[in-house]
């Protein structure tokens, strides 16, 4: 079987989240693929809540099967999150590739974290918030920065808080008596 490949490429002047919906029924028995350019306008479109700037691009190939189509999103770039360290904002760079099987259905019967249902009377499966999930579950959960990268002051703050407070915390706290044994027999 051979398929051909088109190519759909949507830098739009300003986004909307309707660059971002893919006609279904419209496609070909062929390989698909769109490439999105992705910038502060995306996340300002889609009202993201956790992340608000990033510059990324994603390939999203679409292989239309004679019941299914297969979605394979690549996407690469950075986006910008808040330091746990220094809470300065920072670059994190992003690399995903997310695999989706979706096919047309009854859109209640979703179950399945890797099919999407779309109704078959639509046809568009909007690719926006799908997107943007996989930029999330890409982020890692702890983002600092380089090491020295952090703002200093902030940093020193830190340091200095957090000897304090281990200070307070070892001299209020006296030793289980059952631990003290197993240090005296360890001694």
């Amino acid at each position: 079987m051979c398929f051909a490949r088109l190519f759909v490429t949507l830098q739009p002047e300003m986004c909307t989240i309707e660059d971002f919906k893919v006609d279904l029924k419209g496609l070909q028995e062929a390989v698909t693929v769109f490439r999105y350019h992705l910038d502060d306008d995306y996340f300002e479109a889609i009202d993201a809540p956790e992340v608000r700037q990033g510059e990324l691009d994603v390939t999203l190939t679409v292989r239309k099967a004679s019941e299914y189509f297969e979605l394979d999103f690549h996407t690469e770039g950075v986006v910008h999150v808040v330091c746990d360290l220094c809470l300065d904002d920072m670059e994190q760079p992003i690399e995903s590739n997310e695999h989706l099987v979706a096919r047309f259905g009854d859109v209640s019967d979703n179950e399945d974290d890797e099919i999407v249902t779309v109704d078959e009377n639509e046809g568009m499966l909007d690719t926006s918030w799908l997107i943007y999930e996989f930029i999330i579950l890409a982020i890692p959960i702890k983002h600092v920065h380089a090491p020295g990268k952090c703002n200093a002051a902030m940093s020193k703050l830190l340091s200095e808080h957090s000897a304090a407070r281990s200070s307070e915390e070892v001299g209020e706290q006296p030793i289980d008596p059952r631990w003290e044994a197993l240090k005296k027999l360890k001694d």
